[in-house]
């Protein structure tokens, strides 16, 4: 399985939806549930460790998270926060073990900082590790003021240095989605959001990946809360809940 069957599944009409893991045992779950690629969530894997997400502090946990997972039976695709370094060519050798290890996907996200860096160590990675696809993020509707205009003009530049996707996460709105879509010659990809369009609404904008993010985790914790407080106040659960034995059978798959 190579980064070519990756980014093959990028499908104008019919978006690449990626559902993130933050474990061995998630992300076999839902290859089980018949995705063919799975990516991670930055914040599942810092959370897990007890680390700050987005603080370049978890380079160790994703890269052995990539190591478990990267000869499973499914296309892995690894968020890698801004590359844990300012140096692009740290991030080159970051993205070389990433490959190594049998990831075929990597997302590398601007943070805000010079779009000149980020288009570095997107250009470094291209260098480094040929075979994986990167997904260029610009956080400029994330934590920025949502500028049409800088977010063109960062995503232009990371396209230039060798991007083969282009990611724009907190944008719901679909006019400027649409235009994003129609402006570059390479795959759009959104993050879902539950109040925003839905996957077909997406299709139709010309979105071709749709990205869950943290979405599964921060579910997954709020059902474990909800599961607790229900059995304490004398309820049953009642989300669907996998056995025993089927958790152990994806620690052997």
């Amino acid at each position: 399985m190579t980064a070519t069957a990756f980014a093959a599944l990028h499908r104008a009409g019919e978006p690449l939806l990626l559902p993130c893991a933050w474990d061995h045992a998630s992300a076999l779950a839902l290859a089980g549930q018949g995705f063919h690629a799975v990516g991670t969530t930055s914040l599942g894997v810092a959370a897990g460790a007890g680390l700050p997400d987005g603080a370049s502090a978890t380079r160790d946990e994703t890269l052995r998270l990539a190591l478990a997972l990267g000869s499973a039976p499914f296309l892995l695709s690894v968020d890698a926060e801004d590359g844990f370094s300012d140096d692009p060519d740290q991030v080159g050798g970051f993205a070389r073990e990433l490959a190594a290890v049998g990831a075929v996907g990597i997302n590398l996200e601007d943070a805000l900082g010079p779009a000149d860096r980020h288009a570095e160590k997107i250009a470094a990675v291209r260098a480094a590790a040929p075979g994986l696809f990167v997904n260029a993020r610009t956080d400029t509707y994330w934590s920025g003021d949502g500028d049409l205009a800088e977010t063109v003009r960062r995503l232009e530049a990371y396209r230039g240095a060798g991007a083969d996707g282009v990611f724009v996460p907190g944008l719901t709105d679909p006019a400027p989605i649409a235009s994003l879509a129609a402006h570059f010659d390479v795959p759009l990809n959104v993050l879902y959001s539950p109040a925003g369009p839905t996957l077909a609404h997406l299709a139709d904008l010309g979105v071709r990946r749709v990205s869950l993010g943290s979405l599964l985790y921060r579910r997954a914790l709020g059902a474990a809360l909800e599961t607790a407080a229900a059995i304490r106040s004398g309820r049953a659960p009642d989300a669907p809940t996998p056995t025993y034995d089927e958790v152990r059978a994806l620690v052997r798959a």
